[in-house]
């Protein structure tokens, strides 16, 4: 027993710590999503237009396997190779169902003989086939001309460990071509993943037609215009939409069904509703007059709940869906929606009394339950985002929990299934960068690829309660992806994540392991003509100030250790002859550092930059004079002066902020000094409660008793230059600036603004640097 023990960790340990294991003809294994067990041997299989897919036992879906392998093979080889049926046989891909394996189970074992695969179903196959797919040259993927393939010998024994691993790409903010839906679709089919959650109707636009409701699409595909920015009240101008005919749909479904993919189509309901509101008026409470919405966010025009029509229209709608989608699972949506229309309602405030209902909480449960149970009638499952757990859900339900984990705990304990989605792990339109100003613009937030690989689907579960989580599933929500180019750019790599997540035991995930799968698979994304984001193969810094030097510090580190650094201080670009980083530098005056990834001798990833302004007020002393949040005080006025400037992420450490007083720091030059400028850096995030100030103001003192005004800046908020969210850098000019202490006093704006959902509350100002010059 103890030598079995000390083989299993071997392997692990061998699998773990050795990001692509290479095989004796130089051919590199690193297959994603990580397989659950890999072992190599010497020797490989010549693949040729000779070999054929023998079928020694099948199943009545296996085609499509076949024929995905055969043609992915003939463009390089010539010919597709031919499809039998026979007793095992040497020089051929032996191809075995076995029902004794678990559905999505496979076995792959290459010998110089044979390939033989054994799987549970013919999605298994599909999904072997995707192995060896990752075990074969990358010209393949171009149809690069060659006689033969040499596939290495390895043997490999693969389950995933969630039967639902997903990916939501929502086409109602922004619409995609169905060539770029099965574009989409071929990227899930390569990660093994096997559900397309589609987002279909939403207030920006109904996307698929229902015949019985013509208005839908002749109404409520087609926005007026569309919002620039972040609801900036500036519009393009153009009209944007167009919708999925029931044709499309089908083409799409097949599509998805013959790489073993299932489609949930998304109907929004009883919220985000805007856009069949002004097809069909009747269904609100008001009656309208309701418009297919330009801008972006939560609104409160929602669907009926005391209207019997309203459940008339649900019904109709659904009966053509169905047909449309095999899938067990319809998604219903379920969130954000507004109670402001119902409380106000006549009919709802009835039903509410008729049905014995305690509110409006529990009246949107009483419209869940409905639907669910026409759906359940059909011989359909509903999908809901965590919102409607809130007042009663049936057992019945599947709870994709997207508000953090917190809801997906809750309804696993309460024995309900649960597809985590966390907006925190698996949001992939949030930022991928901190370095937001060379990123596409996006909704916010930051969810890099380390952190949506460290997403643990289970986490704060027993191991009971951890049988309720059936999956995981990436969101791309598209208000700021007008194109399919950014839609990839978003998703790439960080899809790959998603699929080790869903298919990889918890304990074989290892992220070093994961980053080097990973730009193995990037070679495949290039050939494919794929968009990716290149932060996993980048540069990462860190700064902070070294007391006893008196200086910042400048730490940088390869997200891919298998990479030197070089870089420049001067702005100039980094290349081969630039000095290799080997410990952190030491920052005592004004530059530009510039650091880059080699590899192979070529650049790789993007590129680290990062300027340094080593102001006067840098190494004196300073003090702020004001309360300060505790959650937010980083080092005080040491970070107001240690010149490093923060990020767009406030909690990076290198912001101050608080929402009690204004900001007030006194510098202490210990002598008469001149200067000519006083730059404050400040954050505006309003979504995050974050204004600009609105004014700030110099003052100069010999004795720290008799303070002058010497600058000003007032109205800062209105200003055009600093409309942008993000960080501004606000220059005060002064006149013959001379004087031993300066005090910067930085107004606060007392409270948000009366169109932000929080007005009323304390607004916060967040500083990150002081620099007087």
């Amino acid at each position: 027993m103890k030598t079995i023990n000390l083989l299993f960790l071997f392997v692990l340990y061998s699998i773990c710590l050795t990001s692509c294991q290479e095989s004796d003809s130089g051919q590199t294994i690193g297959i994603i999503p990580q397989p659950t067990s890999l072992q190599t041997a010497q020797g490989h299989f010549t693949l040729t237009s000779k070999t054929p897919l023998n079928i020694v036992k099948g199943a009545d879906d296996l085609g499509p396997a076949c024929k995905f392998f055969s043609e992915l093979v003939a463009r390089s080889l010539g010919s597709p190779l031919l499809t039998e049926q026979g007793e095992t046989k040497t020089g051929a891909i032996n191809i075995y169902i076995d029902t004794t394996l678990a559905k999505e189970a496979y076995t792959l074992h290459v010998t110089g003989k044979a390939i033989d695969i054994k799987a549970g179903s013919s999605s298994a196959v599909f999904y072997a086939f995707q192995s060896l797919r990752q075990m074969m040259p990358v010209s393949i993927e171009k149809g690069e001309k060659q006689p033969a393939i040499e596939i290495p010998d390895v043997t490999i024994q693969d389950q995933p460990r969630f039967a639902y691993r997903g990916l939501m790409l929502d086409v109602c903010r922004h619409l995609f071509s169905l060539d770029e839906i099965k574009t989409y679709i071929d990227m899930l089919a390569m990660h093994k993943m096997n559900r397309f959650h589609w987002h279909l109707t939403d207030d920006q636009g109904w996307r698929i037609e229902i015949k019985k409701y013509p208005e839908l699409t002749k109404i409520g595909s087609m926005r007026k215009e569309t919002v620039i920015g972040r609801n900036s009240g500036k519009y393009d101008g153009q009209a944007y939409g167009g919708f999925y005919t029931q044709e499309d749909i089908k083409e799409i479904v097949q599509y998805a069904a013959d790489r073993y993919i299932t489609v949930i189509p998304e109907i929004e309901l009883p919220g985000h509703a805007s856009a069949a509101l002004a097809s069909y008026p009747e269904l609100g409470c008001t009656g309208g007059p309701y418009k297919v919405v330009g801008e972006w966010g939560v609104f409160d025009d929602v669907f009926c709940a005391g209207n019997d029509k309203t459940f008339e229209f649900f019904q109709n709608v659904f009966d053509e869906i169905i047909p449309l989608f095999p899938s067990e699972y319809i998604h219903v949506g379920g969130d954000e929606c507004p109670k402001t229309a119902w409380k106000k309602c006549p009919k709802c405030q009835k039903r509410i009394k008729k049905e014995g209902l305690k509110n409006e909480h529990e009246l949107q449960s009483y419209f869940i339950h409905r639907i669910e149970n026409y759906l359940n009638s059909k011989g359909k499952k509903i999908i809901g985002w965590d919102e409607i757990l809130e007042g009663g859900i049936s057992q019945t339900a599947t709870i994709m929990s997207w508000r953090g984990t917190k809801g997906g705990i809750e309804a696993a304990q309460k024995g309900n299934q649960v597809i985590m989605t966390p907006n925190t792990y698996a949001y992939l339109d949030y930022y991928q960068s901190l370095d937001t100003k060379n990123e596409p613009f996006a909704i916010g937030g930051y969810v890099p690829v380390e952190k949506v690989y460290s997403l643990e689907p289970t986490e704060g579960l027993t191991p009971e309660e951890g049988n309720m989580i059936i999956g995981v599933q990436g969101n791309l929500w598209t208000e700021y992806i007008p194109n399919f180019s950014q839609v990839q750019y978003m998703v790439l790599p960080r899809m790959a994540a998603i699929a080790e997540i869903g298919w990889t035991p918890a304990k074989l995930k290892n992220y070093e392991n994961f980053v080097g799968r990973t730009i193995a698979l990037m070679e495949r994304y290039d050939a494919l003509g794929y968009n990716y984001a290149k932060h996993i193969m980048s540069v990462s810094g860190k700064t902070s100030f070294d007391e006893e030097k008196s200086c910042i510090r400048l730490t940088l580190a390869p997200n891919y250790q298998q990479a030197a650094i070089h870089y420049t201080v001067d702005g100039s670009t980094p290349t081969l002859q630039s000095p290799v980083y080997k410990e952190p530098l030491d920052i005592t005056s004004d530059c530009d550092i510039r650091a880059q990834l080699f590899r192979n001798g070529k650049a790789i990833g993007k590129e680290f930059n990062q300027s340094f302004k080593i102001s006067q007020a840098v190494k004196k002393k300073a003090r702020l004079q004001n309360k300060i949040s505790e959650v937010y005080a980083a080092q005080g006025s040491r970070t107001l002066t240690d010149g490093i400037r923060g990020t767009v992420d406030f909690r990076d450490g290198n912001w101050v902020g608080t929402c009690n007083d204004d900001m007030i720091l006194v510098v202490d030059f210990e002598q008469p000094t001149t200067y000519s400028k006083v730059n404050v850096g400040c954050l505006n995030k309003v979504g995050d409660w974050i204004c600009l100030p609105v004014a700030i103001r110099v003052y100069a003192s010999e004795n720290e008793n008799d303070y002058t005004q010497v600058a000003e800046i007032k109205d800062i908020a209105n200003r055009e230059e600093f409309k942008e969210e993000g960080i501004h850098n606000i220059t005060l000019n002064i006149e013959n600036g001379k004087s031993r202490f300066v005090k910067v006093v930085v107004e606060r704006q007392k409270f948000l603004p009366e169109d932000h959902p929080g007005a009323g509350n304390a607004a916060y100002v967040f500083l990150d640097e002081i620099e007087i010059d």
